[in-house]
C-alpha cells in the first residue's frame, strides 16, 4: 500500500475534489485506504482498527457529513470513458444479505449471492466494460413496495412503512419502482455525465421486458440483452398479408403467419448456417470448449426477426442462440438493434461481454466489502458502494500501471 500511496492519493484527490472542506476529503481518502487495505471485513469498525483511526470518525462522514455522492459518480464516469474507452454498458443487479429488517429496502427477495429467496437489500448496477477491465459507474437501491407508503392499501401498512422510511432518512421522492427503471434512469444520469451510447447488455431479467428495449430505443441506445425462449416473434421476411379483394397491404402488425417463440424459429432455421465463435471475456459456464489460447467457442445462429410491441409495429431486430456442440437445444438467446449489418462475432462479443462483470462483483465483494456495509441509512447505503466503486478504480488504475 505504500509504494501505491502516491497513485491512490492523485486518484482520491480527482474523485473527492468536488467535496467541500479539506477534512471531508482527507476522510474520504481514510476511508478508501480502508477499504483497499488487506482484510476480511470492510465495515466501519474493523476499517477503523486496521487504520489505526477512530471509527467514529468514517461513520460520521458516511452518514451525516453534507457531500454530494453523485458528483463523486459524475467524476468517475468521466474517468472511465477516458481512461476505460468502455465498448458496453452492462446493467446487472445483486443482493446485499441482511439479518434484521430496518436497512433501507430490505425484504425477503431473491439473491442471486445467496441462490435462494432470502433476507436481503438489491442494488442495481451499471458498469463500463471492456474485455479487460470494467468499471461499476452507477447504483439504485430497489425499494420494494413494502416501503412505498404511497404503493400500500392497509392502514397498518402504511404507517409501518412510514415509520421505516423516516428510521432509514429515504427521500421522499424515492419511491418503489421496478428495476428496469433504476436501470433507464441511470442510464440516462450517465449520458449526461458523458457517458457515450455504448450498447446496453443485460441478462433476461431486463431484455425480457418489452418497456425497457423500447426505452432503449426510444434514447436511441442499441442493445443485447439475454431472453427467454419463450418470448415471440416472427421471421423477418415474413410479407404483411393483403386485405381480402382488395389488394391493398394490410397494415404493419398484420402477418399471415403467427409468431412463434424464440425457441421454435430457431429449431425451424437452419443451423448448418451457424458457425463456431470465439469470445474471450469474463467466465462462461455449460458446454463450451476452451481453445489453445485459452478463448471461449460455441455454435451461434444470428436471424433477422420482428418483435410485436402493443404501441407500434413489429421493429426488425437480431436474435442470437447459441446451441453448444453436443446438446439438445439452444441454451441461451438474445435480442439486439445493433445494426443489420452487424457481424456474428459483434454480437458474440458483447452477448458474451456480460460475463466480465462476473470478476466486477467478485472484486466489489471479496476484496473491497460491497456488501459489508451495516449502516441503516439511505445515504450512508450510496455513500458506501460509491465509494466502494472509486477503491475499484483505483485498483484498476494500479493494475494498468504495472
Amino acid at each position: 500500500m505504500e509504494r501505491a500511496r502516491p497513485i491512490v492519493e492523485a486518484f482520491a484527490e480527482d474523485m473527492l475534489g468536488g467535496l467541500r472542506r479539506r477534512d471531508q476529503r482527507a476522510k474520504g481518502e481514510l476511508y478508501l485506504r480502508g477499504l483497499l487495505l488487506d482484510g476480511r471485513r470492510k465495515s466501519m469498525r474493523p476499517m477503523a482498527d486496521r487504520l489505526a483511526v477512530d471509527h467514529q470518525c468514517l461513520q460520521q462522514f458516511i452518514t451525516s457529513s453534507t457531500w454530494d455522492h453523485r458528483d463523486v459518480r459524475r467524476r468517475l464516469t468521466r474517468w472511465a470513458v477516458g481512461a476505460l474507452d468502455p465498448v458496453a454498458l452492462v446493467v446487472d443487479d445483486s443482493g446485499f444479505p441482511k439479518d434484521g429488517p430496518t436497512s433501507p429496502g430490505v425484504a425477503r427477495m431473491y439473491s442471486c449471492k445467496l441462490g435462494r429467496v432470502g433476507n436481503c437489500q438489491i442494488g442495481v448496477s451499471a458498469h463500463a466494460v471492456t474485455d479487460e477491465m470494467s468499471a461499476a459507474l452507477n447504483w439504485r437501491l430497489f425499494l420494494p413496495p413494502s416501503w412505498d407508503d404511497t404503493a400500500l392499501g392497509d392502514p397498518g401498512q402504511i404507517a409501518v412503512a412510514r415509520a421505516r422510511r423516516a428510521q432509514a432518512a429515504i427521500p421522499d421522492d424515492q419511491r418503489h419502482q421496478e428495476k428496469w427503471r433504476l436501470a433507464l434512469d441511470m442510464i440516462d444520469e450517465l449520458r449526461g455525465w458523458g457517458m457515450p451510447a455504448r450498447p446496453v447488455v443485460a441478462d433476461a431479467t431486463y431484455g425480457d421486458v418489452t418497456a425497457f428495449r423500447r426505452g432503449l430505443t426510444e434514447r436511441g441506445v442499441p442493445y443485447v440483452v439475454a431472453v427467454t425462449p419463450t418470448a415471440t416473434a416472427q421471421a423477418a421476411d415474413t410479407a404483411p398479408a393483403a386485405y381480402p379483394d382488395s389488394g391493398r397491404p394490410a397494415p404493419a402488425t398484420a402477418h399471415p403467419d403467427l409468431p412463434r417463440d424464440l425457441r421454435t424459429l430457431v429449431m425451424a432455421s437452419s443451423w448448418p448456417d451457424g458457425r463456431f465463435v470465439p469470445w474471450r471475456a469474463g467466465t462462461q459456464l455449460g458446454p463450451v470448449e476452451v481453445t489453445g489460447t485459452g478463448l471461449r467457442r460455441s455454435r451461434f445462429l444470428a436471424l433477422r426477426i420482428r418483435t410485436s410491441t402493443p404501441e407500434q409495429g413489429p421493429p426488425e431486430c437480431w436474435l442470437l442462440a447459441e446451441w453448444p456442440p453436443g446438446t439438445p437445444e439452444p441454451s441461451d438467446y438474445w435480442l439486439s438493434t445493433l445494426p443489420a449489418d452487424a457481424e456474428l462475432r459483434e454480437l458474440v462479443h458483447l452477448a458474451r461481454i456480460r460475463s466480465r462483470i462476473v470478476h466486477d462483483y467478485r472484486e466489489l465483494r471479496d476484496a473491497l466489502g460491497l456488501d459489508h456495509f451495516e449502516g441503516r441509512s439511505w445515504t450512508g447505503w450510496h455513500r458506501h458502494v460509491t465509494l466502494v466503486s472509486v477503491a475499484q478504480a483505483i485498483r484498476t488504475r494500479l493494475r494498468a500501471s504495472q
